[in-house]
């Protein structure tokens, strides 16, 4: 990678980045849950069957692989528009089902979709957002392959089909009958944090507006979700190549240094991933970045990063270790722990790596992960 302020990007390191993306998605919905007290899929239309007919119909997965196995964009390889106006095309024609099933199989071999796999199901989601009526049956369409892009896809479908004279009143109701909402579900929290990605794209990615939008949310869960949405969707935009005014290499803690103290903590635990990438993937010159943060939200960006040691190195225990242990002291090396050994957890659905990462630290630093590990562990 090049020097911090002139990067970049191959699909390799796409791929890496939006790796540290999703566990950052599942951070922000564990994080929040952590915070918090403790349908059957609609066809696309009525239509006769294979039976009536006489005729011999292909599966989705069938007419998925003929179609995979076709050049997509041929001559224009890694060309993101063009990637973008096929799946779109090919949810139109052929439904949501085989469009999943053809991403799937061309990201086996092309490195390229496989790393916009995230933004190219939410393509999908927009496209399956134009045949349903109601979120719970487009949720219940889809599935959550490359992080869960289908249903914030949807979410931007939705929330671009609402007069914006009538968001602000009908915000809080888009989601409500997604199941599990008085639990705070998985599939809740993918469509309010949806939402974020949604405002985003009615707003033009205008960050700070799409911040408000969500304020309009009654549940401080509810505003703390979108607001990971809108992050998320503004680091998305960047990683695409496009221009986003709410990122700047040459001052990687922006825009969570301008935001309003509301937002900064959401904001925070996204930031590590975009700081290490724009500092050459220096966790040395990330945790002197951090030290410089607003005084409240310092641990925070630590432990942050230690997702990122985590996820980086796919949890990993020597490097994971390694790269907590450049911090310099014990705030910045026993944060950094708390952020890895909850990725830990949540990458091998388990305790039992968790532990095996906490055995292998000194004395000072076991306990604060031992107890990280134990009270984290209980609410998946």
């Amino acid at each position: 990678m090049a020097h911090a302020l002139h990067y970049q990007k191959s699909p390799l390191d796409f791929a890496s980045f939006f790796y540290a993306l999703a566990v950052a998605f599942l951070f922000f919905f564990l994080f929040y849950l952590y915070t918090q007290p403790q349908q059957a899929p609609q066809p696309d239309s009525v239509s006769a069957s294979p039976q009536e007919t006489g005729l011999s119909v292909l599966t989705p997965k069938a007419e998925a692989s003929e179609l995979a196995s076709k050049p997509a964009c041929a001559g224009r390889p890694n060309n993101y528009s063009c990637y973008h106006s096929y799946y779109r095309d090919l949810v139109r024609e052929h439904g949501t089902q085989v469009a999943f099933e053809e991403i799937k199989l061309r990201a086996e071999k092309d490195s390229f979709v496989l790393s916009q796999c995230h933004p190219l199901t939410h393509v999908i989601g927009q496209g399956a957002a134009e045949k349903f009526q109601d979120v719970s049956d487009a949720f219940a369409e889809g599935d959550s392959y490359c992080w869960s892009g289908y249903y914030h896809g949807i979410m931007e479908g939705i929330i671009g089909s609402i007069p914006p004279g009538e968001l602000q009143s009908r915000l809080d109701s888009v989601c409500s009958k997604i199941p599990g909402k008085e639990r705070y579900s998985f599939d809740y929290y993918n469509c309010v944090h949806g939402l974020g990605h949604g405002v985003m794209l009615i707003n033009g990615n205008d960050l700070f507006k799409s911040l408000e939008y969500c304020d309009f949310l009654s549940g401080g869960w509810e505003r703390a979700s979108c607001w990971s949405g809108v992050f998320m969707e503004n680091v998305i935009i960047d990683s695409r190549g496009e221009f986003t005014p709410y990122l700047k290499p040459e001052e990687p803690l922006y825009p969570c240094s301008a935001v309003k103290d509301a937002y900064k903590q959401t904001c925070y635990l996204m930031q590590s991933s975009y700081m290490l990438k724009v500092s050459n993937e220096s966790f040395a010159r990330v945790f002197e970045l951090c030290s410089t943060a607003d005084e409240k939200f310092v641990d925070t960006c630590y432990q942050s990063l230690g997702r990122d040691a985590s996820g980086r190195t796919s949890s990993d225990i020597a490097r994971t270790k390694a790269n907590c242990m450049v911090g310099e002291d014990y705030r910045q090396r026993s944060n950094c722990f708390i952020g890895a050994v909850k990725d830990f957890i949540s990458y091998h659905h388990g305790d039992t790596q968790a532990y095996a990462l906490c055995d292998a630290l000194d004395a000072e630093l076991q306990g604060v992960c031992r107890k990280t590990a134990e009270s984290y562990y209980k609410i998946l």
